[in-house]
């Protein structure tokens, strides 16, 4: 995509990030906090108040350490202690999450909103502002650099010259059209349907809950006191609820629907991809957003090393994610076409054969490490 010939102005920046969600948030941290100047904007006026995401795995975690941000989300969230499997009513399965599993942090319930609200504050501290309201809407790269065109919300538009652009803008990314990478993948037909409900329950407020219906499946996760996430693609999730549950006032409802897609390739020249922009997945294993952090932490070492010379490094980061994004896109993939029951033949197969894999030691190790995000080692380098 080249450039349009009306650019009202030129700045320059080391990278600048498209996207400030909670992977190009991440990814400015990491970088800024290695001395790179980096300019951050978003296509949106206001942060986000709604949340897909809700839990923070133990490997992200691990990464956000020493910026002092995993403290303030362990203090500010609950620790998930387990998970229940239920076939209807009645309970079939409920184990605990160990204390550690190669991480010393449990994950922790914390609303994506909030989550991208402390990665904001720690990037500020490291004096960069994320510049709201500002799109991405063309680039062209060669070897010395990429010019990028910004179109500001009074219209004006600005070429930003940059050594390196990270595109973390969304499912729709606009720096995947760009560099015209495909975004290969499949969508399950039916939408899925979500709540943010006040719910008197006898569910047990430190587990997550998985509900095996007749024409699909419910998931439940507490988000604070009385308050849960419902997330169903049955006909009527709330109407299963209703069973033994009491409803109360609905916070926020939305629909949504799974793909299970990656990009061709996670790097072109000097411009990556991390997130959704690379990468989309249905939350079962809440691996979204954790995946993306990752991106953002391998990516900030790759082109920490790219911007001192090491221009191999970029190359690095594209085969490294791009294997991984493979991987975990593949396993949720599986793990979610069986969950969600359909069609019948496959529901008759997940009633039967989840239960019996999940007393299974090899299964259970494999979906905590999954849920974990450590169901592949963390490189940064071949």
């Amino acid at each position: 995509m080249g450039l349009p010939n009306d650019i009202q102005s030129a700045t320059s920046a080391a990278v600048l990030i498209a996207g400030a969600g909670p992977t190009g948030l991440a990814a400015a941290l990491f970088l800024a906090r290695r001395g790179i100047a980096v300019r951050i904007v978003d296509a949106a006026p206001q942060p986000s108040v709604n949340s897909k995401a809700l839990a923070v795995n133990s490997r992200t975690l691990d990464m956000l350490q020493d910026t002092g941000v995993s403290d303030r989300i362990v203090t500010q969230g609950w620790s998930a202690r387990g998970a229940t499997l239920h076939q209807g009513d009645k309970e079939i399965l409920s184990f605990d999450l160990p204390s550690t599993l190669g991480s010393p942090r449990a994950m922790t319930v914390l609303p994506q909103a909030r989550t991208e609200a402390l990665l904001t504050e720690a990037l500020q501290a490291q004096g960069v502002n994320v510049e709201r309201g500002v799109s991405l809407k063309a680039l062209a790269q060669d070897e010395r650099q990429v010019t990028s065109t910004l179109v500001h919300m009074d219209g004006h538009t600005e070429a930003v010259k940059s050594q390196l652009l990270l595109g973390a803008d969304g499912a729709h990314s606009t720096t995947r059209h760009a560099l015209g990478l495909d975004f290969a993948g499949s969508e399950l037909p039916e939408p899925w349907k979500l709540w943010d409900v006040q719910l008197e329950t006898p569910l047990d407020p430190w587990h997550a809950h998985i509900m095996f219906e007749p024409d699909g499946f419910i998931f439940l996760l507490r988000l604070q006191a009385g308050l849960w996430r419902v997330i169903g693609n049955g006909d009527d999730p709330l109407a299963a609820l209703r069973r033994t549950s009491t409803l109360g006032p609905v916070a926020w409802k939305s629909e949504f629907r799974i793909g299970h897609r990656v990009a061709a390739k996670a790097a072109q020249g000097r411009v990556a991809l991390g997130g959704d922009a690379a990468h989309i997945h249905s939350p079962i294993g809440a691996r979204g957003m954790n995946l993306g952090i990752e991106d953002a932490y391998v990516y900030a070492d790759c082109a920490a090393d790219a911007l001192a010379g090491d221009m191999a490094r970029l190359h690095d980061y594209a085969v490294l994610r791009h294997a991984v994004h493979k991987d975990v896109v593949r396993r949720i993939g599986a793990i979610t076409r069986l969950v969600h029951g359909r069609p019948t033949w496959l529901r008759r197969v997940r009633d039967e054969v989840v239960p019996l894999a999940a007393h299974l030691t090899l299964a259970r190790q494999l979906m905590l490490r999954t849920v974990g995000g450590l169901d592949h080692p963390l490189k940064t380098r071949p």
